[in-house]
């Protein structure tokens, strides 16, 4: 064999070896491709059938008081909590409620302001039903004078 035509074979053999070297490396690039794509490899695992699973939502009782609690608005349960549920608290928060304690004549005041100058419809006979609940539940505390401050970060003044 002349060195032209050994030169030659030995080009086709590196030829051939750095086509094998790229099918390999592009098969390992596939392989990792997939696996990047579907780590669990589910294409080779054998399928079980689904399991369905029927579940039934619970439906909210918006009503439920628990240990005389009304639990949607934080209300005591009494004669009238109803109706103080559906005029009150379309407008504003239970708490608001809770947190002003009156007697009958500052709510009667009250009710009339709201009527006057925050659009509050005419409550008719529900009226004395929601102030009797409001003073009974939720009379006036006296409270003397201002509680401790707690949780304060003091500092020092200059």
């Amino acid at each position: 064999m002349s060195e032209k035509d050994q030169f030659k074979e030995q080009l086709q053999q590196v030829s051939r070896l750095v086509n094998g070297i790229m099918v390999i490396f592009f098969l390992m690039g596939a392989v990792v491709f997939y696996i990047m794509i579907d780590p669990e490899l589910s294409l080779f695992k054998k399928e079980e059938p689904a399991t369905y699973v029927t579940i039934t939502p619970e439906e909210d009782d918006f009503d439920k008081i628990e240990n005389g609690i009304h639990v949607r608005t934080g209300l005591k349960d009494a004669d009238g909590l109803m109706t103080v549920v559906n005029n009150c608290t379309n407008c504003h928060s239970a708490l608001l409620v809770t947190q002003n304690r009156m007697n009958e004549e500052r709510w009667r005041t009250t009710i009339k302001w709201m009527q006057e100058t925050q659009n509050l419809w005419d409550l008719g006979k529900n009226e004395d039903i929601i102030i009797n609940y409001l003073v009974t539940n939720y009379p006036p505390q006296k409270k003397g004078r201002r509680g401790n401050l707690q949780f304060i970060d003091w500092y020092e003044l200059e």
